[in-house]
């Protein structure tokens, strides 16, 4: 039996893990559960799942939290900070933790969950991003394995020839991640500034949180992705393309030396990847429907249109630079999209705002973790500072 910790329990992929992880109980115990600040929702699946550990980087949410369990005389410890992320990240009774934290918030506590040794099952795009070569060389050096989850990149996984994580295999030529091109696809480049936060997170065919629905709708996500991509399978930015799919039943495609490509496809439904990943080597089922090919009968690509969605360029233009220049790259975009969400940015100033943070850094190397940090900082400062810019010029 396998003893699951989840960072990011009350999110979509962490319920997602629960839902899969609850179809097999033979097979999966969850020891832990953590969120930032969620205590009701957390409650729930505490009632429900029973873990040894409930964890809230949020401390009055987890005081919250650990007087109902007290009150339901519930058998759990509850743990509150930031630091109790990392606690659950690393604990001896885990022996795979999901890393579904959204964003940098999720970095350190992945960052230890590769450096225990353990099974990393990585939702945390941005850990990567931010600083992908300290992850998975603690995970090396730890012994610890990972396993994508970002549909894209577990089924890039699926179809590779076998190979750990940061190298890759022999004879690929090109790595080909999707993106459905999200609810602003055939929206006229002049119609973008007025969109609003509402309808950037109706995603046509994902079920996702805000933030990651605003970064595909954007196409930051993909931009994001190609990054994490060269990571994960050791490749240079020029290795790895992006085509708009809008059907989302393809979600990579690896073309090999001798032209042939292998591709992975099936329904838009996190459980999928999930699914691979808690069984892995085994497969185990995931709930979800069979793919249908004769009800979808057309499967379309084209290139994506980087003048009506520049951040994908802006996030190409980063992984070349390489550095700490993902890093900037991504906490100017949280800010961004955080204040588009809050109606204080149009949605069309998000690439802007994040254009004007990078064309002011300079990268440099990413050694450790406090380089990674100060640039993550440094960038949310000079974000914020352009956000005050365009706002006190009225834009």
């Amino acid at each position: 039996m396998k003893r699951l910790a989840i960072l990011g329990s009350t999110g979509t992929v962490g319920e997602a893990t629960l839902d899969v992880a609850a179809r097999h109980p033979e097979r999966f115990r969850i020891v832990a559960l953590a969120a930032h600040a969620s205590h009701e929702a957390l409650l729930a699946q505490v009632v429900k799942h029973r873990p040894a550990v409930a964890a809230l980087a949020d401390r009055a949410a987890a005081a919250k939290l650990a007087q109902q369990v007290a009150s339901a005389r519930l058998p759990t410890r509850v743990l509150g900070g930031p630091e109790a992320l990392t606690t659950v990240a690393t604990l001896p009774e885990a022996d795979a933790v999901m890393a579904a934290i959204v964003g940098a918030a999720g970095l350190a506590s992945t960052l230890a969950a590769a450096g225990a040794g353990k099974q990393l099952l990585l939702a945390n795009k941005e850990a990567l991003v931010v600083a992908g070569s300290l992850v998975l060389e603690a995970a090396r050096r730890a012994g610890a394995t990972v396993l994508p989850i970002d549909s894209e990149h577990n089924a890039a996984f699926q179809c590779l020839p076998p190979g750990g994580a940061g190298a890759c295999p022999a004879g690929v030529a090109r790595i080909v991640l999707t993106a459905s091109g999200g609810p602003f696809l055939r929206t006229r480049r002049e119609e973008l500034a007025a969109v609003t936060p509402e309808q950037a997170v109706a995603h046509p065919n994902w079920r996702m949180g805000p933030k990651i629905s605003v970064d595909s709708a954007t196409l930051m996500n993909k931009g994001l992705e190609l990054i994490e991509a060269c990571h994960l399978f050791g490749v240079a930015p020029e290795a790895v393309d992006v085509v708009i799919h809008p059907q989302s039943i393809v979600h990579a495609l690896i073309e090999l030396a001798d032209g042939s490509m292998i591709a992975g496809l099936s329904q838009p439904d996190m459980r999928i990847p999930i699914a691979h990943a808690l069984g892995w080597p085994a497969r185990i089922a995931s709930g979800a429907s069979r793919l249908d090919l004769i009800q979808i009968a057309k499967l379309s690509f084209e290139a994506p249109d980087l003048e009506r969605f520049p951040c994908l360029r802006i996030a190409q233009d980063a992984a070349r630079a390489g550095g700490t220049m993902p890093a900037v790259l991504n906490a100017a975009n949280e800010v961004a999209v955080a204040a588009f969400l809050g109606r204080r940015l149009n949605f069309a100033g998000i690439a802007g705002v994040i254009e004007s943070v990078l064309q002011q850094h300079e990268a440099r190397p990413v050694r450790s973790l406090d380089d990674a940090l100060a640039a993550d900082a440094w960038a949310r400062r000079r974000a914020h500072a352009a956000l005050d810019t365009r706002q006190a010029a009225g834009a």
